[in-house]
């Protein structure tokens, strides 16, 4: 089997790479002093992970009155049972982190929080005035380049149909920056693979470009502030993407070997294909975009309250709406809980699918996974309506991993009391952990501020 690191020294990725905003001289010293790089995949769900739902069913009654109270407190996972939704993680425990106590009180939370929880700020609804600055995946895949550098996926729709096509993201590359994303699986495909299914499309007016040509910023009558500033953005992203296409026609033969099969029912936008059929699509297409090396950072919106929900193991007759669940409504007798877990191990076994593939795959002393870390959380915090004052993240990482989290349960000290860390304190200690010494990312919560409690800088307890 060719491994990564043969991979990485035969293809272009090896002599630096263009993504879509540094030099490429920056690339080339980047690329240079990076044995193996590090790779970042964000799932976010909707309706928030309620935090009895993270609680270990074994706790000891000390435990469970702590984890109750809200109460700082951390467990080895190898003396405990994991709830049900996450069992299929069971093998991989030592990797696993349970990490609650978080609060994002300074993202947007209720039903979304679009690039909000991603920057710890609030988005006004994504507005582009509202975007202050790169979310922490296009940070983090700043530290690691490669041709594609960040790839987003969202599995989105208007509760009836799935949206389809590259639309709008979540995510966002600078400040007043609205990135896209892939919205079906067949699209996807073709547009990160279309080197080797279409290389003539390399050469031509690609989605991407159509779909950059088309926004609202190319109607260049009227342009002030935010929407001369989103112009330029865009042209800069049509020349980088144009040159991204280049470096990946070169690298056609190694993507070849890892091209995932897509089946026909997700062709022309793939509407009826079921939601656990789109799910396992987007998971091969993610981990294929990892294994070739177009990129080391995925953000995948793996639900919205806006997805249709379709196909649903024991609810496969019902066309459920994940916001009817949120208020409570059942499908076929079956309750808005015992659905809302069946979504939630859907979810989960497209976890254990990344790390099984990817711990089969080659890559310095062990395989990719040791460099891979998996973030699992809720987009909108601890609940359907949230406050932001809990918001709970599975973590799996690799061998590798820079933090020593690992094998645990960890709830960390309750919002608005002495030591309490916020969604920035935790963005904070993964850009210091893999390169990038910032004092502190993303908003301040003002509760924090009012009480005068130390709020700045990394989770200092998970540097390992």
């Amino acid at each position: 089997m060719t491994t990564r690191r043969h991979f990485l020294k035969t293809s272009v990725l090896g002599a630096g790479t263009v993504a879509l905003t540094p030099s490429p001289g920056h690339l080339l010293a980047a690329t240079a002093s990076i044995d193996v790089p590090r790779r970042f995949i964000f799932i976010r769900k909707s309706n928030g992970i309620r935090p009895d739902e993270v609680a270990l069913p074994s706790f000891s009654d000390k435990e469970k009155t702590l984890d109750a109270a809200k109460q700082p407190l951390e467990v080895d996972l190898d003396k405990h049972e994991l709830p049900s939704w996450l069992r299929a993680l069971e093998g991989h425990k030592q990797h696993m982190t349970i990490l609650h106590g978080l609060s994002c009180k300074m993202s947007e939370n209720g039903h979304w929080s679009y690039s909000s929880v991603m920057g710890a700020y609030k988005s006004g609804r994504n507005s582009l005035s509202g975007i202050k600055r790169a979310t922490i995946d296009f940070e983090l895949a700043k530290l690691f380049p490669s041709p594609f550098g960040h790839v987003e996926l969202s599995l989105t729709g208007n509760y009836s149909t799935f949206r389809t096509g590259i639309v709008a993201g979540y995510s966002a590359p600078a400040a007043h920056q609205r990135n896209y994303c892939y919205a079906d699986p067949q699209t996807a495909y073709n547009e990160l693979f279309k080197s080797v299914t279409d290389a003539g499309a390399v050469e031509s007016e690609n989605q991407m470009l159509k779909f950059l040509q088309e926004d609202e910023a190319f109607r260049t009558h009227v342009l002030k502030g935010h929407e001369k500033l989103k112009l330029s953005n865009h042209v800069r992203s049509l020349e980088a993407i144009r040159e991204r296409n280049r470096q990946v026609e070169t690298m056609s033969a190694s993507i070849a070997k890892h091209l995932p099969e897509i089946d026909k029912v997700h062709a022309n936008g793939g509407p009826n294909a079921s939601t656990p059929e789109k799910q396992q699509a987007f998971t091969d297409i993610l981990i294929a975009a990892l294994v070739t090396g177009l990129t080391n950072v995925v953000t995948y919106t793996i639900d919205e309250l806006s997805t249709p929900m379709k196909g649903i193991p024991g609810n496969e007759g019902d066309h459920i709406s994940i916001h009817e669940l949120g208020h409570n409504g059942g499908y076929s007798g079956i309750s808005a809980d015992t659905i809302r877990e069946k979504i939630r191990i859907g979810h989960i076994d497209q976890v254990a699918t990344i790390i099984d593939k990817l711990k089969q795959v080659p890559e310095g002393k062990g395989n990719m996974f040791d460099n891979t870390m998996i973030l699992y959380f809720p987009e909108n915090g601890e609940g359907h309506h949230s406050w932001g004052t809990e918001a709970p993240f599975v973590v799996l990482a690799g061998e590798n991993c820079k933090l020593d989290i690992g094998g645990r349960f960890i709830r960390l000290p309750y919002h608005g009391t002495e030591g309490h860390k916020t969604l920035g304190n935790w963005y904070t200690t993964l850009l210091n952990a893999h390169g990038n010494p910032t004092s502190h990312y993303g908003d301040l919560d003002l509760e924090m501020s009012r009480k005068k409690l130390n709020q700045t800088g990394v989770i200092k307890q998970f540097m390992g």
